[in-house]
């Protein structure tokens, strides 16, 4: 009776172990060294600021992230799956690709894509 509770008991043992080392971590007395505390991938130094404007396209480029993103999301169950859906599968995901190049090509357009 009482093997059936060894996964939860495991369960509990692992996450009491992860949240000491965790609170070890975030209280531990770590030094930064400048290296560590330098620009990164942004290119530019922190602002004093937090409310400076950012330029739109930062968040187009990133809904557009997202959205292509979910795109493949979508695409994997339904290729695994096309064989059970049919036609009427083909037809649905045939929309909701021609929905995304739609959109896709009418930002193109637009030159919100551009970085000038």
């Amino acid at each position: 009776m009482l093997a059936n509770y060894a996964p939860i008991l495991i369960f509990l043992v692992v996450a009491g172990a992860l949240s000491i080392v965790l609170l070890g971590f975030l209280f531990g007395s770590g030094s930064k060294d400048p290296e560590k505390l330098s620009a990164y991938e942004c290119g530019f130094e922190a602002f004093e600021d937090s409310r400076i404007r950012f330029d739109v396209r930062y968040y187009l480029v990133a809904i557009l992230f997202i959205i292509f993103d979910l795109e493949i999301a979508f695409l994997f169950p339904w290729a695994v799956s096309l064989d059970a859906i049919g036609r009427f599968g083909l037809a649905a995901m045939g929309i909701f690709l021609t929905v995304l190049v739609v959109g896709f090509v009418y930002e193109w357009r637009k030159g919100a894509l551009e970085w000038d």
